[in-house]
C-alpha cells in the first residue's frame, strides 16, 4: 500500500515523497535530493534523531506512515565496511568452502573499484580473477559461429533484492546504496552482452577511468602490474639524481646574495631575530612604561578559587529596602531637565573629564597575555596602536581594539576625536580587547604573539588579599522602630471635639 512521507531540509523546505512497501530508503533519499536541489551524496536521513540505514526498504525500516525524516548532512570521512563476494562456479573452487572473499573497503568505493579491488587486491591471494574484463565467443548449438568474435560478459551483482548490471549502476558508492557501516554479502554472475568486448573496453574506459585512476593512486601497491613497475623503475633513476642538483648550485646562488648583503652592510639587522631587533631599539620621544602580565596558568578564574562563606551571597534587609527605594524612585512623574540644566549637566561632565589627568589602559591580548600603559589627556587612539605594536612580533598584521562588550572600537586616529579620555571619555582604569582583523590567516593567529624580549619581561597577575573582617565589627543593619501614633480621646477634649450639629442626631425624639 502506497504512502507519503515527508523530508525536511536543512533550510527547513519540506518534500513529500511517494514510497511503497519495497521502496529502498536509498531511493527516498535521492528523491529528496532531487526535489530540494542537493547532491544526494553528501546527505543521510534521520528520524527523531536516529540516523536511518538506508539499505532497509521501507517495510523493513520500521517507520509508521507520514513519518517526518530530516536530511542531515553525511560526514566527509569514510568508514570501513565488510564486504563478502559471493563468486559463481567455477571461480568459487579456489575459494573454498566458501567459495566467498572478503575485505575490508571504504563506504566511499564505488561497484566498479570494488570488482577491481577484489580482482588485484589482498582477498584475491594471488589468484587470477577476471571479473570486468571478460569475454566470450559468440556460439551457436555449441559450435562457434562466424570468426569467433568475442562478447563483453558483464558482471551481474545481487545485494539483497537488489540488482546492480549496467555501467550507471556500477558508478554508485557503497554509501549510496545505503551501506555505511557493518557488512553487505554481493553475489556475482555474469550475462553476455551484445557488446563486442572491443567496444566494451572504450566504453569501460569512458565510464571508469577517473575511478581506475584514483584506485591507483590511493593503493599503488595493490596492482603489481609490469606497465607500472617499468615506469617507476625507468624514473627511479633521473629523481635520485635530480636531489643532487640543488645542492650544487645551491652554493652557487647563495654566494652572490652573501657578496650582496656584505657590501650593503644591512644584513645582520635585517637577520637578527625579533627579540635582538628589540633590545637594541632605541627608546623614542614619548617612551612611556610598561607592564606585561602573564597569561593565567589555570582555566579557572581566580575569583571562583576564593573560599566564601555562603553568607556573603545571602540577601539582608537593607538590599529589600534599597531596592524598595528604586521602584518607588523609577515610579516618579519626573519633568524634562531645561537648557539650563542640561547646559551645566554638560558641563560638569567636561569638567569631570578635564579632572583625569592619568589613566591606566590595559590590552588583552588573543593568547591571554597583556599589557598595561598609562595614557595622558593629550593621547589617542593611534598612541596605542603605535604601543601594541612595538610589542607584537607580526607587527603588519591588520587588527583592531574593542572597549568591552566588543560593539565601540577604539580607532586608529590622532585627531581631537580620537583621544583617549577627551574623545572616548575614559575616566578610570580600562580593559581592552585586542582583536584580530578577519583578513588575518589562521597561520599568523597560531604564532606566537609577544616578540620574544617582550614575553621575557612578562610577570604574574598578583592578586591582592581581601583583609578578612569579623562579623561583630561590622555595623549592624539600622532598626527603624515606628512610633505609635497618639490615639485620639473619648471624651470633648482638645484632641477631638464634637460639633455641635452632631449632638443633636443620636437623641430621642
Amino acid at each position: 500500500m502506497a504512502t507519503n512521507v515527508k523530508v525536511v531540509g536543512t533550510d527547513l523546505k519540506q518534500v513529500t515523497i511517494k514510497v511503497n512497501p519495497g521502496t529502498y530508503l536509498t531511493d527516498v533519499l535521492e528523491q529528496a535530493c532531487e526535489k530540494l536541489r542537493v547532491p544526494s551524496s553528501k546527505y543521510l536521513l534521520k528520524h527523531k534523531q536516529k540516523q536511518l540505514d538506508l539499505s532497509n526498504t521501507w517495510r523493513t525500516s520500521g517507520l509508521v506512515p507520514g513519518a517526518k525524516l530530516e536530511l542531515v548532512v553525511r560526514s566527509n570521512t569514510p568508514t570501513a565496511i565488510n564486504v563478502a563476494l559471493h563468486l559463481p562456479s567455477p571461480e568459487s573452487n579456489l575459494f573454498p568452502p566458501s567459495g566467498r572473499v572478503t575485505e575490508k573497503l571504504p563506504s566511499d568505493f564505488t561497484i566498479w573499484q570494488l570488482l577491481r579491488q577484489f580482482e588485484s587486491g589482498k582477498s584475491s591471494q594471488g589468484k587470477n580473477l577476471n571479473i570486468t574484463g571478460r569475454g566470450v565467443a559468440q556460439t551457436s548449438n555449441g559450435t562457434t559461429a562466424g570468426s569467433g568474435q568475442l562478447y563483453y560478459e558483464t558482471p551481474v551483482l545481487t545485494i539483497e533484492n537488489r540488482t546492480l548490471s549496467t555501467f550507471a549502476d556500477f558508478q554508485k558508492t557503497l554509501s549510496q546504496l545505503g551501506y555505511n557501516s557493518g557488512g553487505v554479502l554481493i553475489r556475482l554472475s555474469f550475462r553476455k552482452t551484445d557488446y563486442t568486448l572491443v567496444d566494451a573496453m572504450a566504453e569501460i574506459s569512458r565510464f571508469f577511468k577517473a575511478d581506475e585512476e584514483d584506485q591507483k593512486t590511493q593503493e599503488p601497491t595493490t596492482e603489481p602490474t609490469t606497465s607500472t613497475e617499468t615506469t617507476t623503475s625507468t624514473e627511479t633513476p633521473p629523481s635520485s639524481s635530480e636531489p643532487t642538483l640543488p645542492s650544487e648550485d645551491k652554493p652557487d646562488t647563495d654566494a652572490p646574495n652573501d657578496g650582496q648583503k656584505e657590501g650593503t652592510g644591512t644584513a645582520p639587522t635585517i637577520q637578527a631575530p625579533p627579540p635582538d631587533v628589540m633590545d637594541v631599539d632605541p627608546p623614542s620621544a614619548d617612551h612611556r612604561p610598561i607592564t606585561i602580565f602573564c597569561a593565567p596558568s589555570s582555566a579557572t578564574p581566580a575569583a571562583a578559587l576564593r573560599p566564601d562563606s555562603d553568607d556573603v551571597f545571602a540577601p539582608h534587609i537593607e538590599h529589600a529596602q534599597a531596592h524598595q527605594r528604586l521602584l518607588k524612585t523609577a515610579g516618579e512623574n519626573k519633568r524634562l531637565l531645561s537648557d539650563q540644566e542640561l547646559e551645566a549637566k554638560a558641563k560638569a561632565e567636561a569638567d569631570r573629564v578635564a579632572a583625569v589627568k592619568s589613566i591606566k589602559i590595559r590590552v588583552r591580548f588573543p593568547d591571554n597575555f597583556s599589557a598595561e600603559w598609562p595614557f595622558g589627556p593629550d593621547d589617542t587612539g593611534a598612541a596605542l596602536y603605535a604601543e601594541v605594536r612595538k610589542i607584537m612580533a607580526n607587527d603588519t598584521a591588520p587588527f583592531k581594539l574593542a572597549l568591552p562588550p566588543g560593539k565601540v572600537a577604539i580607532k586608529d586616529d590622532k585627531g581631537p576625536s580620537g583621544k583617549l579620555i577627551g574623545g572616548y571619555k575614559l575616566s578610570s582604569n580600562t580593559l581592552v580587547n585586542f582583536m584580530w582583523d578577519d583578513s588575518v590567516p589562521l597561520e599568523v593567529r597560531r604564532q606566537p604573539f609577544l616578540k620574544g624580549s617582550a614575553a621575557g619581561q612578562a610577570q604574574d597577575v598578583v592578586v591582592p588579599e581581601v583583609p578578612q573582617v569579623n562579623d561583630a565589627d561590622e555595623a549592624g543593619p539600622s532598626t527603624y522602630v515606628p512610633t505609635s501614633a497618639p490615639k485620639p480621646s473619648s471624651g470633648e477634649g482638645a484632641a477631638f471635639k464634637k460639633p455641635k450639629w452632631l449632638k443633636g442626631l443620636g437623641g430621642k425624639k
